[in-house]
């Protein structure tokens, strides 16, 4: 049985492949954002509720950005 080899792919293959499967999370987080500013307008009453809801989509955009930034450069090094 012959070993089957593991194809490498190249630097910009894996930066394309991780703009891809970044760019789906971003959008949710942008989608929390939404839900909370959404909360926000129709809860007058608890204000803060949504202002929670968007909160947590900033800090999901945020830690999102910083993983993109160490793997881009870890890519490009």
């Amino acid at each position: 049985m012959a070993k089957k080899m593991k194809r490498h792919m190249s630097h910009e293959e894996e930066f394309q492949i991780m703009k891809l499967v970044l760019d789906k999370f971003l959008w949710l987080g942008v989608a929390i954002m939404g839900f909370g500013f959404y909360k926000m307008i129709t809860l007058s009453d608890n204000l803060v509720y949504g202002l929670g809801i968007l909160a947590a989509g900033a800090i999901l955009l945020i830690v999102f950005m910083i993983i993109l930034v160490k793997e881009y450069n870890f890519i490009g090094k």
